[in-house]
Order: structure tokens, then sequence, then C-alpha cells
């Protein structure tokens, strides 16, 4: 006679044309309408009927699977799941904004039921939910959330390799500078105050928005706010930088502890997407608003500004945190500067 006595999980449906599944474990019924009895995050009855037993079916799966290999037990669980569960609830729970997380939950969910299904969460598997992408930006952009989630788990030691996919070519962005730019810049206002501070940084201090500004600390200013000094390592061109703050800028901060973020008010800062998130719902606001001008147009319409009231490419340059002469003179071609070479320029 077999130790354990365990049929296979029928779908059933009540009297209120909700699913479940029925099984009989060592002579107990069970009646188990979603996953949560096993660490799943299943539910068939939250999807539209014509998917339930679809769903319902996938469950029973899920649960047959999940008990042959916990020794026909739900209380012994399996420690790996138990440490997938802790530690996405750890990356879950930092303060992102509403639309990231639920980004996040739906990969988590996917990568939990395949751990349940096969006790383990295969470098296949993580391709194929790339892979379901055609459009190369969602390509990119899944493949960068699911990155995301998957260092979290290594660096915390959790037994998951990296796929190998590399991100797809997209096409470059016009970054089209902006014409009005204080009455843009009004408008940000209007909207959303850490925006609007982003913006102004963007444009007066030429700092790249998603991580140059994203990460500021106070910190980073001085006593008095009139200069920001970024450590190489936060750069793009990787060297130390100390950035002027203009007066215009400096009016519209109001200082806080040196270990929190300018923008968060915490010690921990807004994910990537975030200043992205609130610049697309911003322009679905004021639809007045090109659709090519980007958080980088600030940026761009600075560099103009210097240059128009300069006409020096090596302040420019340095402005801009560029470690060429010739990324400055791409800069000034993309907006519609005279076209220069650096062979064009005075030589001593």
């Amino acid at each position: 006679m077999p130790k354990y006595s365990l049929s296979y999980p029928r779908v059933r449906k009540d009297s209120s044309d909700k699913y479940f599944v029925d099984f009989k474990l060592d002579n107990t019924r069970y009646r188990l309408f979603n996953g949560a009895r096993i660490g799943s995050s299943l539910s068939p009855n939250s999807y539209p009927i014509r998917l339930r037993r679809g769903k319902c079916e996938l469950l029973a799966r899920e649960v047959y699977d999940y008990l042959v290999r916990n020794d026909y037990s739900f209380t012994k669980r399996v420690d790996s799941l138990e440490m997938f569960n802790s530690l996405m609830s750890s990356k879950l729970s930092e303060p992102l904004s509403s639309r990231y997380r639920n980004t996040l939950s739906d990969l988590v969910a996917k990568l939990r039921s395949e751990l349940v299904r096969s006790g383990e969460i295969s470098v296949t598997y993580l391709d194929r939910i790339v892979l379901r992408h055609s459009n190369n930006t969602s390509f990119n952009t899944t493949r960068r959330h699911l990155n995301v989630l998957v260092n979290y788990l290594r660096d915390n030691g959790f037994p998951i390799d990296k796929s190998k996919l590399k991100a797809r070519k997209q096409e470059e962005v016009l970054h089209k500078p902006i014409q009005n730019v204080g009455s843009v810049l009004e408008l940000v206002k209007s909207y959303n105050k850490n925006l609007y501070i982003c913006c102004l940084l963007t444009y007066g201090c030429l700092l790249r928005p998603h991580k140059e500004i994203r990460l500021l600390k106070w910190g980073d200013f001085n006593d008095d706010l009139s200069l920001i000094s970024l450590s190489g390592v936060r750069v793009k061109s990787k060297r130390n930088r100390v950035v002027p703050v203009p007066l215009y800028v400096r009016t519209e901060l109001v200082k806080g502890p040196s270990n929190h973020n300018i923008f968060s008010g915490s010690e921990k800062a807004y994910n990537n997407s975030y200043f992205s998130l609130v610049w697309k719902r911003f322009k679905r606001s004021f639809p007045v608003i090109d659709g090519d001008v980007t958080l980088y147009s600030f940026r761009h319409s600075g560099a103009m500004e210097i240059y128009r009231r300069t006409g020096s490419l090596h302040k420019l340059q340095r402005a801009m945190g560029h470690s060429s002469l010739n990324v400055s003179l791409t800069y000034l071609r993309g907006l519609e500067v005279a076209e220069l070479k650096e062979e064009d320029m005075p030589m001593v």
C-alpha cells in the first residue's frame, strides 16, 4: 500500500458558477478556488468566464506538481519558493510608482507560477517571456524589467541564471528643442512639483534627468545650494562634475537632510522610469506640447542657450559634461546649429 494517496485534481464548478479543483489527499477531500495554499497567485475566478475553466485546469496541474514535489503535504514548503516570495515581497515594497510596481508584480506572478510548476526558473523560461514581444521597444522594456528582478534575486543568493538575450536596436528619439521654455515650465509647475524641479535642473544645470537628477541627494549640493557635485560613478562621462545652480533654480529648492533624495524625501530614490511616466502623463494632460518634445529637450534647449550666449564650444562641453569635444559638436548638429567638425576649429 502506498505511503501517500493522492488523486489528480479535477476541475469542477459550484452553483454560483465558480470554478475550483477537487481532489483527495490521504482520504481528505480538498476544494481549492485559487493557488494561495501552494504559494501561487493563480485565481481562475478573477478571469472572464470564458477563460476560467482553462485557468482552473492550469491550477489543477500546479497543485498536483506541488504536492508530488513536497512529499504530498501542504505544510512542507519548498525552500526556494519561500525564499522567492520573501525576496520579491521585499523588492515590491520599495518606493516604486504604482504603474512600475504593477508591471513588476505581473512578472513576479509569472516567475512564481513557473517555480511552483517546475521547481526552478530556467533561462529558457525567462527568454520565452521576452521573446513573445515582436516590437523592439516592448522587447527591450520587458527584458529590462525582468533583469531587475533576476539581478535582485541573484544578488540575494537565489539560484537563478541570467538571460543572455541582447537588447534590440530601437529608432533614435528626436529630442526637439523647446521654443518657449518659460511657458512650458509654467505648465509643468502647475502639474507636478517633482517634474518641475527635474525640468529646471535639466535646463538650468544641463544634468541628465533619468539618472543624474533622479538620484540627487541634498548632500550633493553645497550649503547655499549654488553648486552640485557629482562623482564620476554617477556621471555618463565617468568624470567628477561640479555644476553651478542658477538663482531661478535655487529659489525653488528647499534643502532637506543630506542623505535624503530630493524627490522622494527618503534615502531611496524613485525607480528608473519615474520621470518618464510622469512626463508622459503630463503630455497627455497638455496636448498642446509638441509630440517630439521630451525631457531631454530641456537639456538640448539649455545647450543652445549656452552656445548662443557664449559662442564657446569648450564652455558648452564643460557644462554638458561631455568627455570629448566631438560629442558636443554632434550635439549641436542635432540642434540645427551651424555644422562644424573638430578640424574646423582654430589651432594653436
